[in-house]
């Protein structure tokens, strides 16, 4: 890994950082949504400090150059954050739905019911 790509990842590691840490004091961001970012900065800086690990584990693989790798994890990473934000929004999505529902029911409990609250009848063929 070039000594330019380095760099760039320590500092973009530290602005990450700091960028959470302004996020979650002025709380636009909670603490437990957070420590994926924290960890995920930290482990940019570490390979970032210590290429070895990238060049290794690359050389393992089989990919060509340690960047590629890098890049590819962060892109993993990423990506199953991304689902796994997929997945809270389609269940919190699925609870205002049934909230609505409840809230429809109780600001209109006669409709709910079941009854019908007009006496009409449906004709019948004969």
């Amino acid at each position: 890994m070039s000594l330019t790509v380095r760099i760039l990842c320590i500092i973009g590691a530290i602005f990450m950082f700091l960028f959470i840490t302004n996020s979650v004091r002025k709380k636009r961001i909670q603490i437990a949504d957070s420590i994926f970012w924290v960890l995920f900065s930290f482990l940019i800086m570490i390979i970032a400090i210590f290429p070895q690990i990238a060049i290794s584990l690359s050389e393992l693989i089989g990919i060509a150059s340690p960047s590629n790798f890098v890049f590819l994890c962060i892109i993993a990473l990423l990506m199953l954050k991304v689902f796994t934000l997929t997945a809270t929004v389609s269940k919190l999505q699925h609870r205002v739905n049934e909230l609505a529902q409840e809230e429809a029911l109780l600001a209109y409990p006669d409709h709910g019911s079941g009854s019908d609250s007009d006496d009409r009848q449906i004709p019948t063929e004969e």
